[in-house]
């Protein structure tokens, strides 16, 4: 079992384990030994969000990166899908993000990308976290005339922008459309505004002013209520929340109703195969989306392939299958022909284009029903096995036996946090609420 990296990078506290900048450091020289191949010069990018320990982790990582002789090049604060497509074209050996998503201020993460721009397969990050426990990193230290160099790369912001505008037509103009932008205090508070209003859109900020402690604040995609009520008082055609690092968008229609990854997924689907776009006429979700996606997709005869959750896996399937569009129910949507990686502001401008192709308002699009669903997440101690606690395992086979075909149950760990996540869709709200709330409770007694 992994001891650090979970389904997106390693993530915790920042400055407690894994999360300080000793440990960071040998993430770093490990990261360095893993991607340096042959006696050419090497260079890995480091982007961040707008956490307080961005710096200090930044500079630790640089400083075990250039440790092994190799070169880093910082890219400042850049959402998570930018150092993906920096980092292929600075031709770097590897890129890495320093964020923890959705995550509270006081957590931060590390997540690395190949050189293609890819995040690593399980196979790579069992490498690194070998190399890091064991310490055998240490023995590639670089002689002094050897020492990695540190650049920065001040113009990141202008060429992400450029490679996202280009994922719309030339002639794409949303001029007409106002939008309410919740940037999170992450990531893209400078990005997301400009990318929308170079395209002719009127753009009401909130929340793009960050300190270091407010990222994801009662703000952004983990609180969408907020772009739903600004919609409303605005007279809005739409809202767009991203989360801390920009990578998944949570969105509202016209009347302030939410629309989450698999209501975004159908809209995009649907006008993809119209289009001719959607490769193998499939679409790759995962075992989080609601039963309503899936009745969606089959209505209009499209192919729903499903994988674990993580959008790393949703991407490995796409590599291996041959698709080029997926994502999952949180806002990490990935379109293959345009980001190797989920991306929100990118993810928002496709819908917004076709808003604008079929002069139809945001609501008129959302043509989805989504299932009652309810989802309640508890903390735990440590992950164990739920099937090896008899009384739990019980009581999720005695409640999956009364829902039968008119629902399902879905008990999970998270891969970034210990917590335990219980997910409950069926024919009624009150009904999958007594469902989750019990399963909560035996795991809150056993596990808290």
């Amino acid at each position: 079992m992994r001891k650090l990296f979970g389904t997106d990078g390693i993530r915790g506290v920042a400055n407690s384990y894994p999360i300080t900048a000793e440990m960071v450091l040998r993430v770093g020289r490990a990261v360095a030994c893993i991607f340096r191949e042959g006696k050419r010069k090497h260079r890995i990018l480091i982007g961040r969000d707008t956490r307080l320990s961005g710096p200090m982790i930044e500079n630790a990582l640089a400083a075990g990166i250039c440790s092994t002789g190799v070169d880093v090049v910082l890219a400042g604060v850049l959402p998570t899908p930018a150092v993906s497509r920096l980092t292929l074209k600075y031709g770097c050996d590897s890129g890495i993000m320093i964020s923890a998503s959705h995550n509270p201020f006081q957590d931060n993460g590390i997540k690395v990308f190949s050189s293609s721009g890819l995040k690593l397969p399980d196979k790579t990050e069992e490498e690194i976290e070998k190399l890091i426990c064991s310490e055998a990193a240490e023995s590639f230290s670089a002689a002094p005339e050897e020492i990695g160099e540190v650049s920065n790369c001040p113009e990141a912001e202008d060429l992400y922008t450029r490679e996202v505008l280009e994922s719309v037509a030339p002639d794409c103009s949303l001029g007409g459309l106002k939008l309410v932008l919740d940037c999170a205090n992450g990531a893209a508070y400078r990005i997301a505004p400009l990318v929308f209003r170079k395209l002719g859109a009127e753009v009401i900020c909130l929340a793009d002013n960050p300190d270091g402690k407010n990222i994801n604040f009662n703000c952004g995609a983990m609180h969408p209520e907020l772009i739903s009520t600004k919609v409303l008082e605005h007279g809005a055609d739409l809202g767009i929340a991203l989360d801390g690092d920009a990578d998944r968008v949570i969105m509202a229609d016209e009347q302030g109703r939410r629309l989450d990854g698999d209501n975004i997924m159908a809209i995009c689907a649907v006008q993809m195969k119209a289009e001719g776009l959607l490769k193998k006429n499939t679409v790759v979700a995962t075992v989080m989306s609601n039963i309503g996606f899936l009745s969606a997709m089959k209505e209009k005869g499209i192919e729903v392939v499903r994988t674990q959750v993580g959008d790393r896996y949703i991407l490995e399937e796409m590599l291996n299958k041959g698709f080029n569009f997926g994502g999952e129910q949180s806002g990490h949507l990935i379109f293959l022909d345009h980001s190797k990686t989920g991306d929100g502001i990118l993810s928002a401008l496709q819908v917004m284009s076709i808003m604008k192709k079929r002069g139809m308002r945001l609501s008129e699009l959302n043509t989805m029903t989504t299932f009652p669903q309810c989802i309640i997440n508890v903390n735990v101690r440590e992950r164990v096995d739920l099937e090896t606690i008899p009384e739990i395992n019980s009581a999720i086979l005695d409640e999956e036996k009364k829902l039968g075909e008119k629902g399902r149950i879905l008990v999970r760990y998270s891969g970034t946090q210990l917590m335990c996540r219980i997910m409950v869709e069926g024919p009624s709200d009150g009904e999958i609420a007594r469902i989750a709330s019990r399963l909560a409770g035996l795991i809150r007694t056993r596990l808290n």
